[in-house]
């Protein structure tokens, strides 16, 4: 299970309140990296996200130094990174709230196994939000150890 997880944003401040109201949470400053900002919710899992300044980095610490904080200003904007998030929202709530914002949202049905909204932070950072109808089939489909099949390769037929 995920407890927590940080993303870099052009700005922080904003999307942090942006989260906030779709996870019902609260946003406060995040003081070990000045500039940023973590959302709350104060669920049964503990759940937080980190909003960092873009081109923020995490680099290890010497010796017994936890990590420390650092800048990559050539940084692309865009990220390979990307979570699923089940929010208290509705679909129509999350879709007014990215009209509002420009950000793009699209909902998607991921290979016929489960829907989820891809909700585009700042359209540069892709967030799959899945509402609690959402989150039921997303956990039917990923809780079965016999559907890993899906994500394996499909052998291939030796011609003959």
């Amino acid at each position: 299970m995920i407890h927590h997880i940080s993303i870099a944003v052009n700005n922080p401040d904003h999307v942090a309140q942006v989260l906030a109201e779709i996870l019902k949470a609260e946003a406060v400053p995040f003081f070990p990296n000045p500039g940023s900002y973590i959302v709350i919710p104060f669920d049964e899992h503990g759940t937080a996200i980190e909003l960092y300044p873009l081109g923020s980095q995490i680099k290890p610490g010497e010796g017994d130094e936890q990590c420390g904080f650092g800048n990559n200003p050539t940084n692309s904007g865009f990220t390979d990174i990307h979570a699923a998030i089940s929010v208290p929202t509705s679909q129509q709530e999350i879709a007014q709230i990215g009209i509002r914002e420009g950000w793009r949202v699209l909902p998607c049905n991921r290979d016929s196994f489960f829907d989820v909204i891809e909700f585009w932070i700042e359209n540069r950072l892709m967030i799959e939000l899945l509402t609690p109808d959402m989150t039921s089939q997303y956990l039917r489909f990923a809780s079965q150890r016999e559907n890993l099949k899906y994500f394996l390769p499909q052998p291939t037929l030796a011609s003959t």
